[in-house]
């Protein structure tokens, strides 16, 4: 489990009286959130991006499609590589926010995968009404939390209230994809060439679930995506099953239409009030290749009936 959330010293403005006046606060991710144009403008989500070096190319995160990523990646025969955020970034980062808001409530990719959050929790300690979540989690697992940090915000609640509130929900993501193909996860050092070539003659697609802020893989499919993908969904549905019923995700490199269908279907037949599709962007895609599909929620939802 990773450190708590924390913020910088919290001051209320003196120009405002508690309690009649909500805080102008801005919620913010890094890039590997996966929330499109659409949800970051009606969310009113701010970014801070990676940087990327691929080949002889470096470039923020976002600037080319998760297709040429693709086309990228296969060029260059290697993938991309993505340097930690550092505190003077975020200092720098925050500090710009504050010029509009009057506090920050800033969730970052866990602190099992990169350094960047340690920097960012390090950033915020120094100013003033900024507080920062470790989301234990990527992409669109970020997304949910970030989209239910500002509807905290719309609420009124401080900084501290709304980071103390989606740090607990942090830990009940469900955050999982099932992959095509493993030569991307072998080309980033994640699989053997045994287990490559085992996976690719058998047709195994494994399934990527985030545990305690790390990724891991723990079942295999075989067959068709459209068909793997329905399975999937059966089987994390089956696991958490106490869904917020409120909002998911299906969040995915590529994939065929069939393959999203599923996932909807699987989604919808759930419960699910709102259902998000979105794009994983160019970092995630480039390590998990073509075709890889996810559904995301959060899982603390009521418990059924027996």
């Amino acid at each position: 489990m990773s450190t708590a959330f924390i913020c910088g010293k919290i001051i209320v403005p003196k120009k405002r009286t508690v309690g009649l006046e909500k805080m102008k606060i801005a919620v913010s991710v890094e890039s590997t959130s996966d929330l499109s144009e659409e949800l970051l403008k009606k969310y009113d989500v701010k970014v801070i991006p990676y940087e990327i070096t691929l080949g002889d190319l470096t470039f923020k995160d976002g600037k080319y499609s998760t297709a040429e990523m693709f086309e990228l990646v296969d060029k260059y025969k290697t993938l991309p590589k993505t340097t930690a955020l550092n505190e003077f970034e975020y200092e720098e980062f925050f500090r710009g926010l504050l010029t509009e808001y009057e506090g920050v409530v800033h969730i970052c990719l866990s602190s099992g995968i990169t350094s960047s959050c340690g920097n960012a929790f390090k950033a915020a300690e120094k100013l003033e009404n900024v507080c920062c979540v470790d989301s234990q989690s990527l992409s669109t697992g970020i997304g949910l939390l970030a989209l239910y940090a500002r509807e905290l915000a719309t609420e009124g609640l401080s900084p501290k209230e709304i980071a103390e509130k989606t740090q607990a929900r942090a830990y009940k993501l469900q955050v999982s994809f099932v992959i095509e193909r493993l030569d991307y996860l072998y080309k980033g050092g994640r699989c053997n060439s045994l287990q490559l070539f085992g996976a690719n003659l058998l047709k195994l697609r494994p399934r990527i679930v985030l545990s305690d802020g790390k990724m891991k893989a723990d079942k295999k499919y075989r067959g068709k995506m459209e068909f793997v993908v329905a399975k999937y969904c059966e089987d994390v549905l089956a696991e958490f099953n106490t869904p917020d019923l409120k909002r998911a995700f299906v969040t995915y490199t590529s994939a065929t239409p069939e393959m999203v269908a599923a996932a909807k279907a699987a989604l919808e037949n759930a419960g699910f009030k709102e259902i998000l599709e979105t794009h994983a962007g160019g970092t995630i895609a480039s390590h998990c290749g073509p075709n890889t599909l996810g559904i995301l929620y959060v899982n603390d939802g009521e418990v059924k009936p027996q």
